[in-house]
């Protein structure tokens, strides 16, 4: 199952693909060569393919958890001061996509979204300490009823040139949903209020709508 925001860009390089298949047979006298070509050709289509995946994920909708939006690794765990929204201190938790990654973008809690913003930007490095308030990327707000507001965004990369968000103020939203897309692109950063359990490790693989990123302590 592929995902909707991919529909376009698969059509477009399945076309291409079979037009270089069948010019590489034609044209590409040397079978060699005509052969890397076409396996090239057909590794690139393979890529987009997996790529735009969209794999159904059965999530066990829980107010006490918070879940990861994206798969990926856990790349920070830190206190943090949040100069957008906040404007204080909260916890973050960022996931790193790689090109491998499903990219879907999945609501972490159950809730109310209160705050949605779209910034454009630069397309540094998903790991570089600037990318949070500088790249390209989204902020969403959400507000449930355990936690309160927490926010997380969406951080374009060196190679993601478009953020796909779909939440929008006063929506309510359902834990593990499609909250958007991020075209080949790379990082989450999750704001969490100061005391919330933090339940995975640095460099931990999480799985979006199934690991369990935080558990709100009484």
């Amino acid at each position: 199952m592929f995902h909707k925001e991919g529909g376009k860009i698969i059509l477009i390089a399945t076309t291409l693909t079979v037009i270089f298949l069948l010019m590489a047979d034609r044209l590409i006298e040397a079978l060699w060569l005509q052969k890397t070509v076409q396996i090239l050709v057909l590794i690139m289509l393979i890529l987009i393919l997996q790529f735009f995946r969209n794999p159904k994920r059965t999530v066990a909708i829980n107010d006490e958890h918070v879940i990861a939006p994206v798969d990926g690794k856990v790349v920070v765990i830190e206190e943090v001061y949040e100069e957008e929204y906040f404007k204080d201190k909260r916890l973050q938790v960022s996931i790193f996509m790689s090109p491998i990654n499903v990219h879907v973008t999945r609501y972490p809690v159950n809730g109310k979204i209160n705050f949605s913003k779209y910034h454009p930007g630069k397309y540094l490095v998903a790991w570089h300490p600037k990318a949070s308030t500088e790249n390209e990327r989204t902020t969403v707000v959400v507000e449930n009823r355990i936690f309160g507001e927490i926010l997380y965004r969406q951080i374009a990369g060196a190679l993601a040139r478009r953020i796909v968000n779909y939440a929008q103020n006063g929506m309510q939203v359902i834990q593990g949903t499609d909250a958007g897309f991020i075209k080949f692109g790379s990082r989450v950063d999750l704001y969490l209020p100061l005391g919330t359990q933090i339940d995975v490790k640095l460099n931990q693989v999480a799985v979006g709508g199934k690991t369990i990123i935080a558990t709100k302590t009484t």
